[in-house]
């Protein structure tokens, strides 16, 4: 917990935000402040408990001293000294339990005002109020990134459809409040629906081939990183890489980001579809395919697991760490994603995860919401300057660069904070930090999309007769009646 009030100046504890780590901010973690009102609030219920314990004292204390009243005629002087004493000592262990139980209450009573505080500014946020007027600037005559600008326009989504429909002002805002924040998932789904965007619907991936190799493989978090755009270069692949868990077997999945190209239209499963399937549908035929290749990897039931993603890869490996299927059979430990929307999706308790996010890069952003701020889940944002490429290599804007997130992973690793160095531990702890290792591409391919529907034979033109009419023409070769051949 960072160190709010020193000790031994006689304040009641309180939290504070981690300090900026160079061009590191940093959110979650052992830092975070939620995790350090977990940490007081477990610290207050200790104190209850030690006031309850010190209540017992000064009544045992207090029989005590009562107790000597009858003896105090035998000798005047030390009976009086001894009353005094216990005495004296009762009410010291008093003062002490009544500090503690104030310490207590004002830790309640801070963390009461922190969930006040968390509630107010969400629900401006969700009407549209935000700016150091409401108090939700970070800092004065900041300037919300690109990152930060993609968030609130998707969260905002319902308040602006409102004022688009005609809707005064405060009642699109009352409106927006109403709504909640914008919900992604559905409206994937409901896209999916639309005439023309049925290709965006799930459609079964299966496993059409594999390579099997040994390397010297980095398994820091830059080098898990780098591995996620090596095997992003040839399309539908994804990486198992069996590594040293120590006690049991491990391994670590690398799925890539949005690939367009090489594959026939509709067959790879990292193509823009497979963003829909991510968002909108757990990335249910993709899981399917990664379970599959961790079982035609070696893996076997109960192994350790790290998934790392990079983009959309990054959905789809958080979304792993909340499969029923996937965690019934594995250990998944760690998470490690960059440059990913994955506010919305929630793991399993006890599962790790660290993700790294650029404030100019807008995909992170893309689903509307922040990272939840956990005592398992640290939220790196970059901040360094970044240069602008050239129009034709500009993609989806120099912060989403899978190298600069590279960069951004090495300096997380070199950090002395110790929220980070918490968390890359228990990623080393699975992993190792590298060595020679297994590796198995699996090459994935998507069923093709469905075809489309025949149309009906158009009528051909000309008059119609009506069910049961007698033709207007006899049999084949003939005349009809009455006409001359």
């Amino acid at each position: 917990m960072a160190e709010a009030t020193p000790e031994g100046s006689g304040g009641s504890p309180w939290v504070s935000a981690p300090p900026r780590d160079g061009s590191l901010l940093i959110r979650g973690g052992i830092g975070g402040v939620s995790f350090q009102f977990e940490e007081l609030l477990a610290g207050a219920a200790a104190l209850d408990a030690l006031v309850r314990q010190l209540q017992s004292v000064e009544v045992e204390a207090d029989a005590v001293r009562r107790a000597l009243f009858p003896y105090q005629p035998d000798s005047y002087t030390s009976g009086s000294n001894a009353i005094s004493a216990v005495g004296e000592a009762g009410r010291e262990v008093g003062r002490v339990r009544s500090q503690l139980q104030r310490i207590g209450d004002d830790v309640r009573a801070s963390h009461r005002e922190y969930e006040y505080a968390e509630a107010r500014n969400a629900l401006l946020l969700r009407m549209g109020l935000h700016g150091s007027e409401y108090g939700a600037a970070p800092e004065p005559f900041a300037l919300p990134g690109v990152r930060g600008i993609a968030e609130g326009w998707v969260a905002m989504a319902p308040r602006n459809l409102a004022v688009l429909l005609g809707l005064p002002w405060p009642l699109a805002a009352v409106a927006s409040a109403l709504a909640g924040p914008t919900d992604i998932r559905r409206l994937v789904r409901d896209a999916s629906e639309a005439p023309g965007l049925v290709f965006l619907k799930p459609r079964p991936v299966s496993i059409i081939g594999r390579e099997t190799f040994t390397a010297d493989v980095d398994l820091s978090p830059a080098g898990l990183l780098r591995r996620a755009g090596a095997v992003g270069e040839q399309g539908g692949r994804i990486e198992v890489i069996e590594v040293d868990g120590g006690s049991r077997p491990a391994w670590v999945v690398i799925i890539p980001g949005t690939q367009q190209g090489a594959l026939p239209e509709g067959t790879n499963p990292f193509d823009p579809a497979g963003i829909a399937e991510a968002l909108g549908y757990d990335s249910a035929s993709t899981a399917q395919a990664i379970r599959d290749a961790l079982r035609q990897a070696g893996a076997e039931a109960g192994d350790q697991l790290v998934a790392v993603g990079y983009s959309q890869g990054g959905i789809h490996a958080m979304n792993l760490s909340k499969d029923p299927a996937v965690l019934a059979e594995y250990d998944l430990k760690f998470v490690l994603t960059a440059g990913s929307p994955v506010g919305g999706i929630s793991p399993a308790p006890g599962i790790r995860s660290l993700h790294l996010e650029h404030e100019q890069d807008w995909v992170p952003g893309a689903d509307g919401l922040a990272n939840p701020d956990t005592r398992d889940r640290v939220t790196v944002t970059l901040t360094n300057p970044l240069a602008v490429p050239p129009p034709q290599d500009f993609g989806l804007g120099p912060g989403h660069r899978l190298e600069n997130y590279a960069d951004g992973a090495a300096l997380v690793s070199a950090s002395r904070d110790n929220t980070l160095q918490d968390s890359t531990a228990a990623l080393a702890a699975v992993v190792g930090t590298g060595g020679a290792a297994t590796l198995t591409r699996f090459s994935l391919r998507r069923e093709g999309p469905p075809a489309p529907r025949a149309k009906p034979p158009a009528t051909p033109p000309g008059p119609q007769r009506s069910p049961g009419a007698p033709s207007d023409r006899g049999r084949e070769g003939s005349s009809p009646r009455g006409t001359p051949r």
